[in-house]
């Protein structure tokens, strides 16, 4: 018996085949956006090439922004992929369509995970009125990893990598978000400042421009494929490049105001889970410790693999198939194991 997540990534698209008699065989695999797009790679393929589909008992799977759904559905029950709009959310790299009708198609039973947005239930009525979208469906995933790893059922999560979005969970409930346009910034994406305002209104650029080039990438100067920044970053900061080290310096610094703005308003809070593929970098940036050691003498600070996107996705599968009704706030709807 056999548990898969998927995890719709911004630089690919992330597999984790959980078997139900031995986690210690996991495996995890990624399919790059890039390849995807051009249709040369099927991820139906790459999945069916590791295990036979009438062995997977239950899939879960995040698409894009999943502002269109606020419960966890049978992929059957869907509409319009579960999706608002496709505008608005960074750099569409492709292939995530094809991936999602190939699924569709499969006859393995798949739920969808939704995203964090104003028709949420389990978030704080505050947030809501704040703003209109919090988190995409992935980060539900990482937050129920993330509470399965640490045990904590007051924390929060921060997940860094192209984009940094931060969550607030308490009593097991997701209760609030920031996204990546009003917030920290990540590598490739941050929030929209006067400036690019401007330009906006002047009709220089497009938001959605803006907001893709509004990470680290503006203060390294880098323009680059979103699967090539991370290495293109680094290797600047190790060749000891001033605009790539202010980068990430700044980088972290509007993560920890984003933390501990949430430590702020949190009625408790047990730790802070730290993961995406620079949240949880030590080599060769200690990126981790040079977060944690701004929070660590107040909270403790724990993080977890970059994989936690579809392992999270996984361990939803696999406990809603098990007869969990509801993840950390959101509820099941439709499905009947």
């Amino acid at each position: 018996m056999v548990f898969v997540g998927m995890d719709h990534g911004t630089t690919g698209v992330s597999f984790t085949i959980l078997p139900s008699e031995d986690e210690k065989q996991v495996e995890h695999f990624k399919i790059s956006r890039e390849v995807l797009s051009t249709g040369e790679v099927s991820a139906l393929e790459e999945l069916s090439s590791r295990v036979p589909l009438d062995k997977i008992k239950l899939m879960a799977i995040t698409y894009a922004m999943g502002d269109g759904i606020n419960t966890i559905q049978p992929l059957e029950m869907v509409e319009k992929r579960g999706i608002i709009s496709i505008g608005g959310a960074g750099k569409v790299t492709g292939g995530g369509t094809l991936v999602y009708g190939e699924l569709e198609n499969s006859g393995v039973p798949i739920l969808l995970i939704p995203g964090l947005h104003k028709n949420t239930p389990c978030m704080d009525p505050r947030f809501k009125a704040a703003y209109s979208h919090h988190a995409s469906a992935e980060k539900v995933s990482i937050a129920y990893n993330a509470y399965l790893e640490s045990g904590w059922e007051n924390m929060i999560v921060a997940d860094i990598s192209s984009n940094t979005v931060t969550l607030l969970v308490e009593k097991c409930k997701i209760r609030g978000a920031m996204d990546a346009c009003i917030g920290a910034m990540g590598l490739v994406h941050g929030p929209l400042d006067l400036e690019m305002l401007r330009s906006i209104d002047d009709g220089h650029r497009t938001a959605n421009d803006c907001f893709s080039h509004a990470g680290a990438v503006k203060i390294a100067g880098v323009d680059t494929t979103v699967s090539q920044v991370k290495e293109e970053i680094l290797e600047k900061f190790q060749a000891g490049d001033d605009s790539a080290i202010l980068a990430l310096d700044t980088m972290i610094m509007t993560i920890v105001m984003e933390i501990w703005g949430l430590l702020g308003i949190a009625q408790k809070v047990d730790g802070v889970v730290l993961t995406g593929s620079i949240g949880a970098l030590q080599e060769p940036v200690n990126f981790y410790g040079a977060l944690k050691d701004y929070l660590e003498e107040v909270i403790p600070v724990i993080h977890i693999p970059p994989t936690s996107g579809s392992m999270g996705s996984a361990q939803i599968a696999r406990d809603i198939y098990n007869g969990q009704k509801e993840i950390l706030g959101i509820k099941v709807e439709g499905y009947y194991p």
